[in-house]
């Protein structure tokens, strides 16, 4: 897993990009040479918190921002429902983390697809706050929560075989 650090000079669109493009990368590099029974094991009970749960947390965060309210598509939760909205972390065992990684990398591309020529002053309506948003406010947000995400990481597997690192 490589990283790249993206444009130190570039542009308001391409450092955003290449902040948002080096968390994803790192929460790979997180989850990088694990067991599916790695990968779901639970942080410290009674947290839900896993690798893999995050993993299945981040393909419903992108899909929500990127590819239902930047892009405008019909695309349905991937594991959350009204009756289980915590199916993300709920859900995330062994059997599925293969299906689960698989997913979270198709659904990068997807998002990043839905991004691609959308200005960053563009707005869209968010259904639940029935508020304005524009798609700068999401990239802003989208780091924010990889930076949150990636540092629940950091202990998760550091617990499960020592490993640290950024």
């Amino acid at each position: 897993m490589t990283r790249a650090d993206g444009e130190f000079a570039g542009g308001e669109r391409a450092t955003l990009d290449g902040f948002l493009d080096w968390y994803r990368g790192t929460l790979l590099d997180k989850c990088a040479g694990l067991t599916g029974e790695q990968l779901a094991r639970r942080a410290v009970p009674p947290s839900r918190l896993s690798l893999l749960g995050l993993l299945r947390h981040m393909t419903e965060v992108e899909r929500g921002w990127f590819r239902r309210r930047i892009g405008g598509q019909e695309a349905g939760s991937a594991y959350c429902t009204g009756q289980r909205p915590d199916a993300d972390f709920d859900d995330a065992v062994p059997a599925s983390a293969e299906a689960d990684y698989a997913a979270y990398l198709r659904e990068l591309d997807l998002a990043r697809a839905a991004a691609a020529g959308q200005e960053l002053g563009q707005t869209f309506v968010h259904e639940r706050h029935q508020t304005e948003m524009n798609v700068r406010w999401v990239y802003a947000h989208m780091i924010e929560e990889y930076a949150r995400h990636v540092g629940h990481a950091d202990p998760i597997r550091e617990c499960i075989d020592g490993r640290t690192g950024s």
